[in-house]
Parts: C-alpha cells; sequence; structure tokens
C-alpha cells in the first residue's frame, strides 16, 4: 500500500510532541471562577447538586479568595444571596448590600484579584424574576433604573467589572450612563450578552435560592433554538459601550460562540454554568466517566470555539491540572 508524504501519526508520538503542535491552549489566565456570598457568620455550606461549591459568608469568602489567587486564577464573579428578599430586590443596590459588603473585603485582602460583580435581581427578589414586576411580567424599562443603580454601587464598592445577567433592553447603555455619570467611566461591562433560557442552570437556583416563583424566564432570555437573533444581541450590547460580550451557557452553544468570535472584535467570554459541572461530576462519581479529563475537554472546546476567557466552577480544580 502507497502510504501518502504526510502521515498525521508522525506529530502523536508522544506529549512533548503534541503539546509543541497544540492548536488550542488553556491558561489558568482565561479562567474566571464563580463564588456565592451570602449574609450572616461562620457559613460554608456546600450545595447538595454542585460538589464542591459552596455558599460563603464574608469572612469565608476571604479565605476561598486567596487560595484562588494562590492558584493564579485572575477573577472571580461575585453572586449575593441577602438576608431578606423583597419586591424589588433592595439589597442588590444598596451600599450595605451583601455583595458590597463582600467587594470591599476582597479589595482589601486580595487586592491584585479582579472583582467582577453580578448585575441582576433574581437572587434578592422574592418573586425570582430578574426585574420590576409589572402584571405578572417584568418591566423592563422600569428595570433599567435600577439595573444601573446597583452596578454603581459595585463600582463604589470597589467592583473593577461590572457583569449585567439580566437580559434587559438597553441596560448595557443605562449602565454605561450610570457609571460615566458617577465618575466610574473606567470600570469596565461584561455583558451576558447572549443568555438562553435553557435547561442547565438548575444547580445554580439551588446556590442562589433564585428559581422563579412563577412561570419562567423566556420572555427576556433567549429562545435556544436562535443562533441569528444572538449576533443582533451581542450588536446592540456592543453598540451601548459593552467591553466583553458573553455567551450563556457555553457547552451547548458552542457553535454561537464561534459566530459571536468570528464577528466580534471584542473579547468573548462564555459561560460553563453549573449543570454543565454538575452532570461531569455526577457522571463521575457513578465511574461513567473519568471527570478531570471530561471537564478539561470541555473547557478546550470553549477555548476551540472562539471564548478567551471561560467562566467556570471547575476553576481551581483546572488551575491545579494547568499547574496554577
Amino acid at each position: 500500500m502507497q502510504y501518502p508524504e504526510y502521515r498525521p501519526r508522525r506529530l502523536r508520538r508522544n506529549e512533548t510532541l503534541r503539546r509543541m503542535v497544540r492548536e488550542t491552549r488553556l491558561s489558568v489566565d482565561d479562567l474566571i471562577y464563580p463564588l456565592f456570598v451570602a449574609a450572616g457568620r461562620n457559613i460554608r455550606r456546600e450545595v447538595p447538586s454542585m460538589p464542591g461549591v459552596f455558599n460563603l459568608s464574608v469572612e469565608n469568602l476571604v479565605k476561598e479568595a486567596r487560595e484562588v489567587r494562590r492558584l493564579g486564577i485572575p477573577a472571580v464573579l461575585l453572586f449575593g444571596i441577602p438576608a431578606k428578599k423583597d419586591p424589588l430586590g433592595k439589597d442588590a443596590y444598596s451600599d450595605r448590600g451583601i455583595v458590597q459588603t463582600a467587594v470591599r473585603a476582597l479589595k482589601d485582602a486580595v487586592p491584585e484579584l479582579m472583582v467582577v460583580t453580578d448585575v441582576c435581581f433574581c437572587e434578592y427578589t422574592d418573586h425570582g424574576h430578574c426585574g420590576i414586576l409589572r402584571n405578572g411580567d417584568v418591566d423592563n424599562d422600569a428595570t433599567l433604573e435600577i439595573l444601573a443603580r446597583s452596578a454603581v454601587s459595585h463600582a463604589k464598592a470597589g467592583a473593577d467589572i461590572v457583569a449585567p445577567s439580566d437580559m434587559m433592553d438597553g441596560r448595557v447603555g443605562a449602565i454605561r450612563k450610570g457609571l460615566d455619570r458617577n465618575g466610574y467611566s473606567g470600570v469596565p461591562i461584561m455583558s451576558y450578552a447572549a443568555k438562553y433560557a435553557g435547561a442547565f442552570y438548575g444547580p445554580f437556583r439551588d446556590a442562589a435560592g433564585s428559581a422563579p416563583g412563577f412561570g419562567d424566564r423566556r420572555s427576556y432570555q433567549m429562545d435556544p433554538p436562535n443562533a441569528r437573533e444572538a449576533l443582533r444581541e451581542v450588536a446592540l450590547d456592543a453598540m451601548e459601550g459593552a467591553d466583553i460580550v458573553m455567551v450563556k451557557p457555553a457547552l451547548a452553544y458552542l457553535d454561537v460562540i464561534h459566530r459571536v468570535r468570528q464577528a466580534f472584535d471584542l473579547p468573548v467570554a462564555a459561560y460553563n454554568v453549573s449543570g454543565e459541572y454538575s452532570m461531569v461530576k455526577a457522571a463521575a462519581k457513578l465511574g461513567w466517566m473519568d471527570g478531570d479529563r471530561a471537564m478539561m475537554e470541555i473547557l478546550v472546546s470553549i477555548k476551540r470555539a472562539g471564548a478567551d476567557l471561560v467562566i467556570t466552577y471547575a476553576a481551581k480544580d483546572a488551575a491545579k491540572a494547568l499547574g496554577g
């Protein structure tokens, strides 16, 4: 049999050679680690549906942040769990709110760690929706004002980046104006630009207590079959002043990540969400797969699709695997 002149197996003979010709590289610098901070003291409560993920009071959050930084992970994404919820989610924009308190503690204790804050209301409202309700639905324009107010309060506390995840139309522009008017023009916005109303958020809602009290979020989050619409969403956020755009979830939307990467020059983030994390953990516990290998393969696939930044609950494990 006559072999072709090019034999692909020549470059697969050992690990050193495979590393030398590797096309896609995942670095610890690409990782953002989500953290849940809860009001109270002495809280370190594992989320049952997310092995290895905890609700943490502020002092334990600081301990976790020190470990994150020691591993070389450059940034955390902060979600707040308030002591009390109400129809307007007032803790989200209070200067004494749980996220604002946590940001100040993190910047005092680990100043070199980048702190990204989620800007939304589902964790703070007693109805579990992402804004102000009118006639059983979220009032888009009324919600913009309190979103901007929340983002400004995060920046005032010391947040390095604010990340609106609510999917209200026009919220990036409203937040940009609010930040600029209050002297925070240097604070970037990482927009959840293409956030889908998918089935992979269940464990997060367990962690944050943020499941809707009625209905769902399909009137404001994106319909999973739509990809061209994602490009329109990203374009709107870019025009309104987003500095980084995000696709969420990641694994079921690799094609969307790729389309966004091809169409826009902005940095692209992708969120490897709770359900994607937990299904690997569950399968590994049952012995159905090598969980560590599967985790790294998934994270590399997100990078290969075009993401510059990967938000993942597996960040610490990945950093250890990468030698962080």
